[in-house]
């Protein structure tokens, strides 16, 4: 895959107008239901959590409204961990790997922290397997003043509430995602076309990776998650240049990015731990199970890394 192949939707060298977008936009369509393989899951959960509906999305509210699960008997004397997946929304396992913690593990660490979880921050994306939302936005690059998302305004303003209500320190924040085949395929040319901009890089690394925030990488949280994972699934190795996705690689299976910089969504609380991980669901070493259990890997090893 090279940067020159073209998109089928605008002019070379042209950023896209409402046109494109919508042009975009009328080519998505639904492929699996977030309510039946999402809310369906989460709703259940009120058992032992707490299951808050803090927003819906403005392009079909009944559709899609926005959940957060937390901690029943909520202790202001432990720290708060947070939990978010489906940023973006075609990232499988991000979404059920946070659900799938909830279901397994998550209320043995009831004890030590406050648990907060948004399993889903994009269903729409999560319907349509999608990256962007309906105005060919990237929530993941939006969690900044007056957004352009809703998803990642909504997130926002929801934890901005929970925050202002606590004394509890957030102190961790585990955002999970996925590096996929279909990047290349067709997330990067989309975003090459959009912006009229060149990418010159098209690296797809084999396995589990981490993004860690370069103000503050914690580099031993991050080598205690890779090494949870590595008895899950397999980390990726760096390119032949010592990189992933074209950034220098930190240590094995970890580099760095600017979160709050960027607008990530790993950036939108000042937790001291922070982490972004990345599952390749394409390799052909794994399989969906496998790849739900990585993420909740991930979790488990950043914890036990905080509570020793």
């Amino acid at each position: 895959m090279t940067q020159q192949q073209a998109y089928p939707i605008g002019q070379p060298g042209k950023k896209w107008q409402q046109e494109e977008k919508q042009t975009w936009l009328a080519q998505q369509s639904v492929k699996r239901s977030y309510q039946e393989e999402v809310v369906a899951k989460i709703t259940p959960l009120a058992n032992r959590f707490s299951v808050e509906q803090y927003g819906a999305l403005s392009y079909d509210e009944s559709r899609y409204p926005l959940y957060i699960v937390k901690s029943q008997q909520w202790d202001e004397t432990k720290p708060t961990v947070l939990v978010t997946g489906g940023v973006h929304g075609y990232e499988t396992s991000g979404v059920h790997g946070a659900i799938r913690f909830l279901e397994t593990v998550a209320t043995e660490y009831q004890n030590q922290f406050n648990i907060l979880v948004v399993p889903c921050v994009s269903p729409w994306g999560y319907e349509t397997i999608n990256r962007w939302n309906p105005n060919a936005v990237d929530p993941n690059r939006s969690f900044l003043s007056n957004s352009p998302a809703e998803e990642s305004a909504k997130l926002m303003e929801c934890l901005s509430s929970i925050q202002a209500n606590i004394t509890s320190e957030i102190i961790a924040h585990f955002d999970l995602h996925e590096t996929t085949d279909t990047d290349n395929t067709e997330f990067r040319p989309a975003l090459a076309a959009r912006d009229a901009s060149t990418h010159t890089n098209w690296n797809i690394p084999d396995g589990f990776y981490l993004v860690a925030d370069v103000k503050q990488p914690q580099t031993a949280f991050q080598t205690a998650i890779i090494e949870s994972v590595a008895k899950v699934t397999h980390i990726a190795p760096a390119d032949e240049n010592g990189k992933l996705i074209g950034v220098a690689i930190e240590q094995e299976g970890v580099i760095n990015y600017a979160a709050a910089g960027l607008g990530l969504c790993m950036g939108v609380t000042n937790a001291i731990y922070k982490t972004t991980t990345e599952v390749y669901p394409d390799s052909p070493k794994v399989d969906d199970e496998n790849c739900i259990n990585a993420q909740v890997a991930a979790i488990v090893g950043g914890l036990a890394f905080i509570v020793e």
